[in-house]
């Protein structure tokens, strides 16, 4: 049930994330989540969106975009919680390569991993009765 993740590279100016976001908003996309990573020329803008098709069609014509799997998982919002899926996929011997968080508010809270081996995280965590999350999922919530 891995979910697809939007990068788009943009670059490290006044007012270009915001030019950036404006055309994702355009198109009626609800954003999810997002992280972004900056170096001193751009940034890496990671989005969870209700629409990914769409976009990434917004997108496409100004700046580099891709798309990746990644877990999204459902935990409940308390201590200890992001530790125990960690831990999880550490036992597991899956790699992590980053991960960010959101919360849904009366939907309960999630964190988006990118690991090295999709399919095997996600089995590891549903045999751990650990939830992830589809694209209808996150279109949903």
């Amino acid at each position: 049930m891995a979910i697809k993740q939007i990068s788009a590279f943009v670059e490290n100016r006044q007012g270009s994330l915001s030019e950036t976001i404006k055309m994702i908003a355009e198109t009626g996309v609800n954003m999810r989540a997002l992280s972004i990573a900056d170096t001193k020329e751009f940034g890496i803008l990671r989005l969870i969106v209700s629409d990914t098709d769409k976009a990434v069609e917004a997108l496409k014509n100004d700046t580099i975009v891709t798309t990746t799997e990644v877990i999204a998982v459902k935990m409940d919002d308390k201590e200890g919680t992001l530790y125990t899926i960690l831990k999880v996929l550490e036992d597991a011997k899956i790699d992590i390569d980053y991960s960010y968080a959101f919360t849904g508010f009366e939907k309960g809270a999630y964190v988006i991993v990118r690991v090295s081996d999709v399919a095997a995280a996600e089995k590891v965590l549903a045999d751990q009765g650990i939830k992830t999350l589809n694209d209808v999922d996150i279109k949903e919530l």
